[in-house]
């Protein structure tokens, strides 16, 4: 009966796929259909000279930072890059030649040439780093092209309809889809998974997270710059550069958490989302929009044309989730106001907690009562591998090293043919925040509830990310575990069998 059952909803929810096109443009729509893993083209990694084989879709800046760090870890190349704009496209060409290795084959023209890049060449991975709207029609198209891993960049998905394409296609593919969400790797959050896993805190109660950044300088600019240069021209859309060309009309068209993953990735692994947890429902409200308009008025005066433009997103949004196992966490996303960078992680837990503003931890019975430790006391102590024993390359990549240790991370996967280490399930139920706080808020802060998109295997799947170089490790005699490193591993998962 319950293969049966099963069966039928596997169906069901494909029937749903290539919805996700309602939320886009008619030409970012998705337009899928499943196939089993026996009829795609799998091709084994590194098949003519050992090298993994990348290509990139969507060639701006973070595009950069990717190929960065694919051509400073060993044995990797770049077979193809593709972007519509042909700006991009040769400033890539030029940062690839910096390294000197022989230059990708270049798709550009078409809003659908990756297609034609993705059935033409062969790939281990695919990095895709376009606007937020064509995130899920290219992941789609790379795992159907039989694309082995795909890495999407953060956030995965705009709708919930484009999160259950994510999940539907990579499982009737045998793709493995890697959300590209970097933060999972900050030196600190690995720390304090650390500390979590190995119970500092005792049993989790409660998460606060979010963005918060002031990006109104990102959204508007001169159509030359990055960032918008103080007395210059403000643009955005078509005419702008960069990001202001697609970010600013999601806070033109949206209201609710349209960037949750920086914060929500790294509580979720500490509360074993999908794995043992999962999210159950969600209520959100947001503030008046104020700041962007603010910004225009400030910047080139009432009469400018775009003081004509009506924001529809909240300058501060905030979204209050319950989880199975009965934690609480709340998530911010402010990035329309004055105001310094912070990702406002908190952890708390029976026995202590991690405050990131301030850098405060606090462990019952190990810390003065009452008194905050430094957090970089305990983070020395609980420093994670993956960042012992790549300190030194991390040092020279960008957002302080951690985009370094998150494609190590997934090179180390493709290598060895293990699961993506933040997966399908991760990338959906993560993302799916923004499309929730926008049904929460519309509805005046109701409730509503989060999808299964793991359809209740979340009950019986263990926890895997950041752990798996400790089982390479072991397994490959390079080196062995402290005895009390194995028995606190042992132990953990014990607990949740």
């Amino acid at each position: 009966m319950e293969n049966t059952r099963r069966s039928f909803l596997k169906k069901m929810t494909a029937a749903g796929i290539g919805t996700a096109g309602l939320a886009l443009s008619s030409n970012a729509a998705a337009t899928v259909t499943t196939e089993t893993s026996a009829e795609k083209k799998k091709k084994p990694a590194g098949k003519d000279d050992g090298k993994l084989r990348f290509g990139f879709i969507g060639t701006g800046s973070r595009c950069h930072e990717h190929i960065n760090n694919v051509l400073s870890i060993p044995g990797n190349k770049i077979v193809a890059i593709c972007d519509i704009q042909a700006g991009p496209i040769q400033r890539t060409l030029d940062h690839i030649a910096k390294f000197n290795v022989p230059a990708p084959k270049v798709y550009t023209g078409s809003e659908r040439e990756f297609e034609k890049m993705l059935n033409n060449e062969e790939f281990d991975c695919v990095i895709i780093a376009s606007p937020w709207e064509w995130h899920v029609p290219m992941s789609v198209a790379a795992m159907k092209a039989g694309v082995p891993y795909v890495g999407v960049e953060v956030s995965a998905a705009n709708t919930l309809e484009e999160c259950w394409d994510l999940v539907n296609v990579s499982e009737a593919t045998g793709s493995h889809l890697n959300i590209m969400e970097n933060v999972c790797y900050r030196r600190d959050c690995m720390a304090a998974l650390n500390m979590v896993r190995k119970g500092l805190f005792g049993e989790l109660l409660h998460a606060t997270c979010g963005y918060e950044h002031d990006l109104r300088d990102v959204k508007f600019n001169d159509g030359k710059h990055y960032t918008y240069q103080k007395g210059g021209e403000l643009r955005m859309g078509k005419d702008a550069f960069a990001e202001a060309q697609w970010r600013t009309n999601h806070s033109v068209r949206r209201n609710g958490d349209v960037y949750p993953t920086h914060g929500i990735g790294p509580v979720a692994n500490c509360l074993d989302i999908n794995r043992g947890n999962r999210f159950l429902s969600l209520s959100a409200m947001a503030t008046q929009s104020r700041g962007l308009h603010k910004f225009i008025v400030d910047n080139g005066g009432e009469n400018h044309p775009l003081a004509k433009v009506r924001f529809n997103l909240g300058d501060i949004v905030t979204s209050m989730i319950k989880c199975a196992n009965g934690q609480t966490v709340i998530v911010t996303h402010d990035t329309n106001s004055p105001r310094p960078y912070s990702l406002g992680f908190r952890i708390q837990g029976t026995e202590g907690l991690w405050m990131n503003d301030g850098d405060h931890v606090y462990v019952e019975n190990q810390s003065k009562p009452h008194r905050w430790d430094d957090s970089e006391e305990w983070f020395k102590k609980f420093d994670h591998t993956l960042w012992s024993k790549h300190e030194a390359e991390a040092a020279q990549a960008g957002h302080g090293g951690m985009d370094y240790v998150m494609m190590f991370d997934l090179i180390n996967a493709i290598h060895n043919k293990k699961p993506a280490p933040m997966d399908c399930y991760d990338a959906a139920a993560w993302s799916a925040i923004s499309a929730l706080s926008e049904m929460s808020i519309a509805r005046g802060g109701a409730l509503v509830d989060f999808p299964d998109f793991t359809r209740g295997q979340w009950i019986h799947r263990q926890p895997a990310f950041a752990l798996s170089e400790l089982s390479i490790k072991r397994l490959s005699g390079s080196g062995s575990l402290f005895l009390w490193e194995r028995l606190a591993i042992c132990k953990y998962f014990k607990e949740r069998l």
